[in-house]
């Protein structure tokens, strides 16, 4: 049995969300209809579709939680993902709090560790290709 909130609903457990698919089911978005990237140059159209991909499954993820940008009390949690001679890797869940500097896109986080660490994990594929160059 799910388990209940205090209002009674189905807690919604973020883990149901397992690719970019199962992110846009929870969001009611077509996952096949992407941004038209005919216009951009050919290198930077797989991390613009990727930076689409993204979006939308830290929307599904995140259930209706919005960052307060205005609210430094809030915690904000974002993926951050170190690059090595031996490959691409998740390093840590870092938290970014009444800073003015951004080091991610606003979108890009969540409201626990948890979350943001589940993302980086399951979604890495997603992020080598917005992040990484390639042919």
């Amino acid at each position: 049995m799910a388990k209940k909130s205090a209002k009674n609903q189905p807690v919604f457990d973020y883990r149901t969300i397992k690719s970019f698919e199962d992110a846009c089911a929870k969001e009611n978005i077509d996952p096949t209809a992407l941004p038209d990237v005919s216009m951009i140059p050919e290198e930077f159209r797989k991390p613009i579709i990727n930076a689409y991909k993204l979006y939308i499954i830290f929307k599904a993820i995140n259930n209706g939680w919005r960052p307060d940008w205005s609210k430094s009390s809030q915690w904000k949690y974002y993926p951050w993902y170190r690059v090595l001679s031996s490959g691409f890797g998740f390093s840590l869940s870092d938290c970014n709090f009444g800073r003015a500097a951004a080091s991610v896109g606003s979108r890009l986080c969540t409201d626990t560790s948890e979350k943001a660490e589940y993302i980086a994990e399951q979604f890495q594929d997603e992020y080598k290709e917005f992040f990484l160059y390639s042919e």
